[in-house]
């Protein structure tokens, strides 16, 4: 069939909406009609390096049009959530781990299925595709039935894409993997759509002190407004010794959402004795150091994929949040009709929005 995609053409290009053709799901594949898609950081920094042409996008919700011969479990006119890809059969993904696939890699982030295709093409030659189980930057997507979670037909669709990576990500950092107890306190670095839902599920999960750090300070206003205690403008001083009057021990737990090595660093060194730190963020950095004495003190750092979820069971965990008025991220979007794809990159690149959501 004949869909509208968002093509990327060379690393770092502006993306260009070109028709191009979709193929038929395969058996344990499902056809989706995108509704509204989010633009994530992770797009953004793999358009730096994905293989080209690609469609690339992966918060993207909508509805089922046609499934597989062996899908169960979804049905045509589903509501659905997408998320990554699993290869469901290796120890971690048995085990309830599917963020820790052993074929993460191979069937998130090669352009290709596992048997080398690819479902898009144009004129004839394959198109990289099948981004983070999804490439929802189009305005139909053949996925494989594991990446979609079948939600309500009550729940708007524009506000659910990105539930399945970036709020379902600084959630899950805390309510799956750190786990702050009530009372404790919790900073998070970067303040973007990321570092917010951590902010709100930390209160969710009771935590007394939670402090966002950024250097912008109208998504800091944000996150103060979304349940952070405390707001520190990085360029405002020693980070270090602003965090230090917040915390004077150092804080129980520690997020960080921008893949920064400086930052990170920070991120360790604000913790107190048996602190924790989760890294979430896919950014410029590509190693991280530590002065030995950051760690000794019985510290921990620890890697969090996709909140260390299972999509199916958290996802509409964080729906029932969302409904109940305990997790309102819908303050943090700002719309645009996907023909605008190159002008909300450009937003969410100045940090002028908090998540940019793309409708069809």
């Amino acid at each position: 069939m004949r869909i509208t995609a968002a093509v990327l053409e060379r690393a770092g290009a502006p993306f260009t909406l070109q028709e191009i053709e979709l193929g038929e799901p395969g058996p344990d594949e499902v056809l989706v009609r995108v509704d509204s898609v989010g633009i994530c950081g992770t797009d953004l920094e793999f358009a730096n390096f994905f293989p080209t042409p690609a469609v690339l996008g992966h918060e993207g919700s909508g509805v089922v049009e046609q499934v597989g011969a062996r899908v169960s479990g979804v049905a045509v006119g589903d509501h659905v959530a997408m998320s990554f890809a699993s290869c469901g059969t290796c120890p971690l993904c048995l085990g309830g781990s599917p963020a820790y696939c052993r074929h993460f890699d191979g069937v998130n982030f090669t352009g290709r299925r596992p048997d080398g295709s690819s479902a898009l093409s144009r004129s004839g030659q394959p198109v990289n595709g099948h981004f983070l189980g999804q490439s929802s930057f189009a305005t139909h997507v053949v996925a494989p039935a594991r990446a979609v979670v079948p939600i309500g037909k009550e729940i708007d669709l524009r506000v659910v894409g990105p539930f399945g990576c970036g709020f379902g990500t600084g959630a899950g950092a805390v309510l799956n993997v750190l786990r702050p107890e009530v009372g404790s306190s919790l900073v998070v670095f970067g303040a973007g759509a990321v570092g917010v839902a951590a902010v709100l599920a930390a209160r969710a999960a009771g935590c007394a002190v939670v402090a966002a750090v950024d250097v912008n300070a109208a998504k800091l206003d944000t996150a103060k407004l979304l349940g952070a205690t405390h707001g520190v403008h990085s360029t405002a001083g020693d980070p270090r010794e602003l965090l230090s009057a917040i915390a004077p021990h150092g804080f129980d737990v520690a997020i960080d959402t921008t893949g920064r090595e400086d930052v990170l660093r920070t991120a360790v060194e604000s913790l107190g004795p048996l602190g924790r730190c989760g890294v979430v963020g896919v950014g410029p950095s590509e190693r991280m150091s530590f002065d030995w004495r950051s760690i000794l003190n019985g510290r921990t750092v620890t890697g969090i994929i996709g909140g260390n979820s299972v999509p199916q069971a958290f996802l509409p965990r964080l729906l029932e949040l969302h409904a109940a008025g305990n997790f309102p991220v819908d303050r943090l979007i700002t719309y645009f009709p996907f023909a605008r794809i190159n002008e909300a990159v450009a937003a969410v690149r100045a940090g002028e929005v908090g998540k940019a959501v793309l409708t069809f």
